[in-house]
């Protein structure tokens, strides 16, 4: 059985209008200087806390857990349903009902996002079926740790060589390598394709309607860490 692992924001959604104005607001509402939009993106798959220690390193233990309630609350406020920011990259929702229905495919989600929100988007979207394992930051380790992929194969029964984490950043591909899958990259995502290739990712897909056929490529090779 083989198991597609999907990271969520930068893979299957584009969250970056919430992402940016809830971090501009947890900082300034703390008179502090918002970090600039790259740098803010750039931490795209990281739990909140690694996330606040990445942009404010001098800050204290204290300040930082203030920051991660500041951009929760904030995210929160900018629409009485946060899910309606995430919007689906193009052709995912078809390509993810099509791996959904192949016999020989698992899918799971591994993501820094909270459970909440990744069930508001699969109330949304209808996807509570398709998935078969779902590991959020609620539960585990940061990323680039492996435990979110480890436990994802654990409750499916999944080998890590037929195992494969399909994410937009470094920390998605780390992981995989981490947990002994592999790693398909995504252009689309907050991470440029040169740090993807550079962190392991066996390959690079420029669409989404291209996952499907490098998926085969990669599972039919030998896929080790």
């Amino acid at each position: 059985m083989r198991l597609v692992v999907f990271d969520c924001d930068g893979t299957i959604v584009d969250s970056q209008a919430g992402i940016i104005l809830s971090m501009e607001h947890a900082f300034t509402s703390l008179r502090m200087i918002p970090p600039a939009r790259e740098r803010t993106l750039a931490v795209v798959g990281l739990s909140l806390p690694e996330a606040f220690s990445a942009l404010a390193p001098e800050a204290e233990y204290a300040t930082r857990v203030e920051l991660g309630e500041r951009y929760k609350a904030a995210f929160r406020e900018l629409k009485s349903d946060p899910s309606e920011m995430d919007i689906l990259f193009p052709q995912a929702k078809e390509t993810i009902a099509h791996l959904a229905d192949l016999k020989e495919h698992l899918l799971g989600i591994a993501t820094g996002k909270s459970r909440r929100g990744i069930d508001r988007l699969f109330d949304r979207e209808g996807w509570h079926k398709s998935f078969a394992t779902i590991q959020t930051a609620d539960d585990h380790p940061s990323k680039p740790h492996p435990s979110m992929l480890l436990e994802a194969m654990r409750e499916t029964g999944a080998a890590p060589a037929s195992t494969v984490m399909v994410g937009d950043t470094s920390y998605d591909i780390e992981m995989a390598r981490a947990a002994g899958a592999c790693a398909i990259g995504v252009a689309w995502g907050y991470h440029t394709v040169a740090e993807l290739t550079g962190a392991g990712a066996k390959v690079i897909v420029e669409r989404f309607e291209d996952l499907p056929a490098a998926l085969d490529d990669v599972l039919s090779a030998s896929c080790t860490a």
